[in-house]
């Protein structure tokens, strides 16, 4: 009974911890949700590959004229030829890695937003390109990260994911027209 006593003396003593502080307030998710994406996005990054070979087999799929911007896998026509061209899957990887940062920078927004204008200015360069373009990976981005953690994509998680590739998209997208004007 004494020791019973003691732990709930101790117990009581003990502070609770600190809240965690607000998230910068041009981020669109709270505390918690970034949170829960840092966790859920875990699940991506074991699969990082796979996940990005698939947003891009279903953005071609949806809009095949995109692929006449890429003049390595322009020709492919099938989604299994795209699913096992090694170019695609580079530049796939390459553009999921750039998202991996993004994510894990999410709470130090002024990175963030560095590498976003980046990555938009970036786009520029590339003959025919249209800004409007960034916004056609959105719905296969979110089918890719859907299907690659399967169960643990819940009602939360899709909220917290439009919410996140939303702001990622405005940010890129914006970074452009200031560049175009």
């Amino acid at each position: 009974m004494l020791c019973l006593q003691r732990a709930e003396a101790m117990a009581d003593g003990l502070p609770y911890p600190a809240p965690p502080p607000p998230t910068d307030p041009r981020l669109p998710l709270s505390p918690l949700q970034v949170f829960k994406l840092k966790k859920s996005w875990k699940g991506i990054k074991r699969s990082i590959e796979l996940t990005g070979v698939e947003m891009f087999v279903r953005m071609f799929r949806s809009e095949p004229y995109l692929k006449e911007m890429f003049k390595e896998f322009r020709n492919l026509v099938t989604d299994d030829e795209m699913r096992e061209n090694v170019a695609l899957e580079k530049h796939a990887t390459m553009v999921m890695n750039l998202l991996d940062e993004a994510i894990n920078n999410i709470d130090n927004v002024d990175l963030l937003l560095d590498l976003l204008h980046r990555v938009g200015k970036n786009h520029l360069r590339f003959e025919g390109f249209d800004v409007s373009y960034f916004w056609l990976a959105e719905k296969p981005l979110l089918e890719a990260i859907k299907i690659t953690l399967g169960d643990r994509y819940t009602e939360n998680m899709d909220i917290i994911y439009k919410l996140v590739i939303r702001f990622l998209l405005t940010e890129i997208t914006k970074a452009c027209r200031n560049d175009v004007s």
